[in-house]
């Protein structure tokens, strides 16, 4: 091998990190596939009232994220390649890709930061559309569709109603909620557990973009120290 010395040690720490990286890509694959299917937000995001699909926001980031796993895995084993061949074109290959992917990862945090309310709102409102047809004492078509639905939510997220609910609501509510939650001593309400449900969520793909970023960071630097090792060894010409 032409490297020697710290750069020989820089890229054994490339190679290692680059490993690190390849497993977080699977990880985070595998996090996303779970989002994606994972019961609670999967049986609220298929529902449809009145012609309408549930607000599907939240799989925008779900999908940027298997997106981002599948490349993380493809650019990790190409890095620890080009490390353990000592191949400047490889390793430039690799941090090329590795800058677009830290810009995709900020443009991505920075969308998920400004629109990190609005899954739960639309959510929201999408279960208040139902509540007001459901409780509608003049019959509307849609009446049975809005109380399936409002079932759907009170099923999953194991709460009933608004919170501040009206007396109307509270008259038809045996036919709304089921009936191990109106049991409970006092049912919570959706749309608190909505919003509880997503910050979960958003915290975790949050706490895993943080982890990764990190990661990239010492990446760029070992990669350019090693490449600049490789340039500057004399096996090298």
């Amino acid at each position: 091998m032409a490297v020697a010395g710290c750069t020989k040690c820089i890229k054994y720490m490339l190679f290692f990190f680059n490993f690190i990286f390849w497993l977080a890509g699977g990880v985070i694959l595998g996090v996303a596939l779970w989002l994606r299917h994972d019961s609670q937000t999967s049986n609220l995001l298929i529902l449809q009232f009145e012609g309408q699909q549930a607000p599907s926001t939240f799989y925008i980031s779900v999908y940027i994220l298997i997106a981002v796993g599948a490349v993380m895995m493809l650019v990790g084993f190409l890095g620890c390649y080009g490390a353990i061949q000592e191949s400047q074109c490889l390793l430039g290959t690799f941090f090329f890709f590795l800058v677009i992917l830290f810009a995709c990862e900020v443009a991505a945090a920075i969308w998920g930061f400004m629109n990190r309310d609005t899954m739960s709102k639309e959510l929201i409102n999408f279960y208040d559309a139902a509540y007001i047809k459901a409780v509608d004492v003049s019959g509307s078509p849609s009446k049975d569709a809005a109380i399936s639905v409002l079932g759907a939510f009170h099923t999953t997220l194991n709460c009933c109603g608004k919170g501040d609910d009206t007396p109307l609501f509270m008259q038809v509510v045996t036919t709304l909620c089921p009936p191990r939650i109106l049991s409970s001593p006092k049912p919570k309400s959706c749309h608190s557990e909505l919003v509880s449900l997503f910050s979960e969520k958003l915290y975790l793909i949050g706490l895993a973009a943080l982890v990764v970023a990190v990661i990239m960071i010492f990446e760029m630097i070992f990669t350019m120290v090693l490449c600049c090792g490789i340039r500057n060894s004399p096996g090298v010409y």
